[in-house]
């Protein structure tokens, strides 16, 4: 396969509600949805979900468009393309920019699968046809508010529930919620918010019977996170600091965590996060996949990904809705007791909304490799 055509769409689509973090607060998701179009004039698309200040990882999104537009793309076009994981190999000189490199790595596998004439889900050898997942909640002003938040969405059907918290905003709120429902599949996420000081704060969570803590100290720490679950029982989940299967094995080696959160576009894509994922089965660790506020699209690979055997854990996927009034995608996914379904069509198995990609977008840029 060769790539002959690119363009990025440069979509905002407003937040059903501002979504808080220990980073910020967003309310609108602004991200590129990448289309490439082979030498048959098949199409597949990707999602580049870089942020648009480097507060999670190092790329903003026009920085990750940047490097697409002219160091990978201008590479791509030099190959053949026989399998999917020739992108990661093609890529892999270049430090970094994996969430560039994923919206590429995304893009193909559709194509791929489009070209075999099967489903994302067959590509990657999936057999289930639904998937639990679970909803993230933002950081919210008061307990009460956050109770009434859980509450609804319990009564939606989610089965597990994560929390973000940061300091001033963590214990009180989580032993609210704890008190209110005792039996919950609950987790807090600290999005690095937290120093080694708070350790006394981080034990008392600790007896909230929590599935588990994700990412409580910095982004590229292993060491103190190490020494951390060495002192508590409920698992520590690493997020930002895995881009990479030589990351996972490094906090495996390390002891840093019982747990991942695997998120597509944070490991440059596919190819990397089956090899994590592999490598997390054989060697006890829990992995599942996280979300980025993905549109359509970019929701499409997450389900297929989380279809996988190798996860046992919901998911940070969550129905459409969740997130947005208005999606790309001409069917919203929806929850069903507890469960999203796979798609089971050609490639990703969605179809674009060409009106709401029209109305939402905010800047095409045309890509022609010859």
């Amino acid at each position: 396969m060769r790539i002959q055509h690119a363009k990025l769409y440069k979509v905002a689509l407003p937040l059903v509600e501002p979504f808080r973090t220990s980073y910020g607060i967003l309310d609108t998701k602004t991200f590129f949805l990448l289309e490439l179009t082979d030498e048959l004039g098949t199409v597949g698309y990707g999602e580049l979900d870089a942020f648009l200040v480097p507060d999670y990882t190092e790329e903003t999104l026009d920085t990750a468009a940047h490097i697409i537009e002219f160091l990978l793309l201008p590479e791509l076009k030099k190959v053949l393309l026989k399998e999917p994981k020739d992108v990661r190999t093609l890529f892999s000189w270049v430090k970094g920019n994996e969430m560039a490199k994923a919206a590429i790595d995304s893009a193909c596998y559709d194509l791929f699968a489009k070209r075999r004439g099967v489903s994302l889900a067959e590509l990657l050898k999936t057999k289930q046809k639904k998937i639990p997942v679970g909803v993230s909640i933002g950081i919210q002003n008061s307990e009460e508010e956050l109770i009434s938040s859980v509450r609804n969405y319990v009564a939606e059907g989610y089965t597990r529930v994560k929390i973000k918290i940061k300091p001033h905003a963590d214990l009180s709120f989580l032993q609210k919620v704890r008190e209110e429902f005792p039996d919950l599949l609950l987790m807090a996420d600290a999005n690095s918010a937290y120093t080694t000081e708070q350790i006394p704060l981080l034990k008392q969570i600790d007896q909230l019977n929590l599935a588990m803590i994700e990412q409580p100290f910095s982004v590229r720490d292993f060491v103190n996170h190490a020494r951390l679950q060495k002192q508590i029982h409920t698992p520590i989940c690493l997020d930002e600091n895995i881009r990479s299967l030589e990351d996972a094995i490094q906090a495996y080696e390390l002891q840093s965590a019982k747990a991942i959160n695997l998120k597509i576009a944070r490991v440059g894509g596919l190819t990397e996060a089956i090899l994590i994922a592999q490598f997390c089965e054989q060697v006890g660790m829990l992995v599942w996949c996280g979300g980025m506020l993905e549109a359509g699209i970019g929701r499409a690979f997450n389900i297929a990904l989380a279809a996988r055997s190798e996860f046992h854990f919901p998911g940070d996927i969550s129905a459409t809705k969740r997130y947005f009034k208005h999606d790309i995608i001409k069917k919203d996914f929806e929850l069903n007791n507890g469960e999203i379904e796979v798609p089971q069509g050609l490639g990703i198995g969605v179809e674009l909304d060409q009106k709401n990609l029209q109305r939402f977008t905010i800047e095409e840029r045309d890509i022609v490799l010859d």
